[in-house]
Protein backbone atom coordinates (compact mmCIF):
# COMPACT_ATOMS: atom_id res chain seq x y z
CA UNK A 1 0.00 0.00 0.00
CA UNK A 2 1.32 3.64 -1.17
CA UNK A 3 2.25 6.03 1.75
CA UNK A 4 -0.25 7.81 3.67
CA UNK A 5 -3.33 5.04 2.24
CA UNK A 6 -5.05 2.89 4.97
CA UNK A 7 -5.92 -0.19 4.37
CA UNK A 8 -9.18 -0.39 1.49
CA UNK A 9 -11.40 2.48 0.95
CA UNK A 10 -14.91 2.49 2.40
CA UNK A 11 -17.02 -0.64 0.01
CA UNK A 12 -13.56 -1.56 -1.75
CA UNK A 13 -13.43 -5.37 -1.99
CA UNK A 14 -10.32 -7.71 -2.19
CA UNK A 15 -10.98 -7.79 -5.70
CA UNK A 16 -12.12 -4.35 -6.71
CA UNK A 17 -10.23 -1.53 -9.15
CA UNK A 18 -9.43 1.28 -7.27
CA UNK A 19 -7.55 4.70 -7.40
CA UNK A 20 -5.28 6.12 -4.78
CA UNK A 21 -4.00 9.68 -5.43
CA UNK A 22 -1.28 10.69 -3.30
CA UNK A 23 -1.08 14.47 -3.04
CA UNK A 24 1.89 14.99 -1.13
CA UNK A 25 3.91 12.35 -3.39
CA UNK A 26 1.79 13.87 -6.44
CA UNK A 27 1.61 10.08 -7.70
CA UNK A 28 -1.56 8.22 -8.65
CA UNK A 29 -1.93 4.51 -7.50
CA UNK A 30 -3.86 1.72 -9.61
CA UNK A 31 -5.04 -1.32 -7.19
CA UNK A 32 -7.05 -4.08 -7.32
CA UNK A 33 -7.63 -4.96 -3.57
CA UNK A 34 -4.16 -4.36 -2.25
CA UNK A 35 -2.07 -5.32 -4.55
CA UNK A 36 -0.72 -2.38 -6.84
CA UNK A 37 -1.03 -3.29 -10.67
CA UNK A 38 0.62 0.15 -11.73
CA UNK A 39 1.78 4.00 -10.48
CA UNK A 40 1.90 7.32 -12.65
CA UNK A 41 3.35 10.17 -11.46
CA UNK A 42 0.97 12.87 -11.93
CA UNK A 43 0.47 16.74 -11.47
CA UNK A 44 -2.55 17.74 -9.06
CA UNK A 45 -3.76 21.28 -8.44
CA UNK A 46 -2.12 24.17 -7.68
CA UNK A 47 -2.70 26.25 -3.75
CA UNK A 48 -5.46 28.22 -5.34
CA UNK A 49 -6.77 25.17 -6.76
CA UNK A 50 -6.41 22.40 -4.46
CA UNK A 51 -7.49 18.98 -5.64
CA UNK A 52 -10.30 17.61 -3.32
CA UNK A 53 -9.53 15.25 -0.78
CA UNK A 54 -12.11 12.34 -0.21
CA UNK A 55 -12.88 9.01 -1.56
CA UNK A 56 -15.26 9.19 -4.65
CA UNK A 57 -16.02 6.92 -8.13
CA UNK A 58 -16.03 7.85 -11.43
CA UNK A 59 -19.25 8.92 -12.69
CA UNK A 60 -19.00 10.08 -16.32
CA UNK A 61 -15.70 8.87 -19.05
CA UNK A 62 -14.72 10.91 -22.33
CA UNK A 63 -12.14 9.64 -24.85
CA UNK A 64 -11.98 13.41 -25.59
CA UNK A 65 -13.88 16.04 -23.89
CA UNK A 66 -13.56 20.27 -23.89
CA UNK A 67 -12.44 21.81 -21.05
CA UNK A 68 -13.24 25.30 -19.77
CA UNK A 69 -12.78 27.63 -16.86
CA UNK A 70 -11.51 30.82 -15.21
CA UNK A 71 -8.52 31.24 -17.33
CA UNK A 72 -8.19 28.40 -19.45
CA UNK A 73 -9.95 26.74 -22.70
CA UNK A 74 -8.68 23.30 -23.92
CA UNK A 75 -10.38 21.17 -26.41
CA UNK A 76 -9.66 18.22 -26.80
CA UNK A 77 -8.59 17.07 -23.51
CA UNK A 78 -7.92 13.05 -23.89
CA UNK A 79 -9.41 10.24 -21.41
CA UNK A 80 -11.20 12.27 -19.10
CA UNK A 81 -12.96 10.67 -15.85
CA UNK A 82 -14.69 12.74 -14.15
CA UNK A 83 -15.07 11.64 -10.33
CA UNK A 84 -16.64 14.73 -8.47
CA UNK A 85 -18.29 17.95 -9.86
CA UNK A 86 -15.57 18.98 -12.69
CA UNK A 87 -13.11 17.72 -11.30
CA UNK A 88 -11.08 14.41 -13.24
CA UNK A 89 -8.30 12.43 -14.23
CA UNK A 90 -6.95 13.41 -17.75
CA UNK A 91 -4.63 13.21 -20.07
CA UNK A 92 -2.38 16.10 -20.29
CA UNK A 93 -0.78 18.05 -23.56
CA UNK A 94 -0.34 21.77 -22.69
CA UNK A 95 1.98 20.91 -20.06
CA UNK A 96 4.64 18.23 -18.89
CA UNK A 97 5.80 19.36 -16.05
CA UNK A 98 4.56 16.39 -13.96
CA UNK A 99 5.66 15.55 -9.91
CA UNK A 100 4.35 19.18 -9.06
CA UNK A 101 1.21 20.51 -8.66
CA UNK A 102 0.20 22.42 -11.91
CA UNK A 103 -3.66 21.88 -12.41
CA UNK A 104 -7.14 23.93 -11.67
CA UNK A 105 -7.87 20.93 -8.97
CA UNK A 106 -8.05 17.81 -11.90
CA UNK A 107 -5.08 14.89 -11.64
CA UNK A 108 -3.41 15.75 -15.26
CA UNK A 109 -1.31 12.66 -16.50
CA UNK A 110 0.93 12.29 -19.15
CA UNK A 111 -1.63 10.95 -22.28
CA UNK A 112 -0.30 7.53 -22.38
CA UNK A 113 -0.31 6.90 -18.61
CA UNK A 114 -4.65 7.80 -19.04
CA UNK A 115 -5.12 5.91 -22.00
CA UNK A 116 -3.73 3.33 -19.66
CA UNK A 117 -5.91 4.06 -16.60
CA UNK A 118 -9.23 4.97 -18.80
CA UNK A 119 -9.55 1.48 -20.53
CA UNK A 120 -8.47 0.09 -16.98
CA UNK A 121 -10.81 1.64 -14.81
CA UNK A 122 -14.50 1.08 -15.64
CA UNK A 123 -17.21 3.48 -15.06
CA UNK A 124 -17.87 3.15 -11.27
CA UNK A 125 -14.04 2.88 -10.17
CA UNK A 126 -13.45 4.30 -6.51
CA UNK A 127 -11.01 6.88 -6.55
CA UNK A 128 -9.65 7.79 -2.78
CA UNK A 129 -7.56 11.16 -2.79
CA UNK A 130 -5.30 11.91 0.43
CA UNK A 131 -2.28 13.99 1.68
Amino acid sequence: MPSGARGLPPGVGPHDKWIDVNLSRQRLYAYVGTQLIRQFVVSTGVAAYPTVTGTYHIYVKYVSTLMTGPGYYLPNVPYTMYFYRGYGIHGTYWHHNFGVPMSHGCVNMRTPDAQWLFNWAPLGTTVHIHY
